[in-house]
Order: C-alpha cells, then structure tokens, then sequence
C-alpha cells in the first residue's frame, strides 16, 4: 500500500500529460536540458581556469626580518 505501481505512474503520467499538454512539457524538457548542459558547461570552465593560491604567510621586507607590530599605547 506505501509502495507506488506502474499503473499508479501510468495515472499520474496521463494526469499531468492532460493539465499541460504535451507541447509545454517538450518546452520544459527542452529548457531543463539545456539548462543542466549549461551549469555542466560552468563547472568545466572553472576548472580550466585555476587561480592563483594565495600564499600562507606574506613575504617580508627586503631584509628579510619579520615585521613588528607597536602596540597602541599613549606616549606621555
């Protein structure tokens, strides 16, 4: 009884065939076929063009010493 039949998907199928015709579920599958070559073709672009990785940690000063940092605290 909770599983789904053939002949219940045959119902349905004929149900939804008349509600929209079937020249509007062509024009549904023809935009979501489309639609998924175009996300495919996304994916494929954004491989080929790899950015650059950020780098961990920054580069230093030309001598080559770590960069200190000055608290800020009132000369007085």
């Amino acid at each position: 009884m909770g599983s789904m039949s053939l002949t219940h998907w045959l119902i349905v199928l004929v149900i939804v065939v008349l509600l929209f015709g079937t020249k509007k579920l062509t024009n549904i599958g023809g935009d979501l076929a489309s639609a998924i070559k175009n996300f495919r073709k996304g994916l494929q672009d954004d491989d080929d063009k790899q950015q650059p990785q950020l780098k961990a940690d920054p580069e230093r000063g030309a001598t080559g010493a770590p960069e200190t940092k000055r608290e800020n605290t009132p000369q007085g």
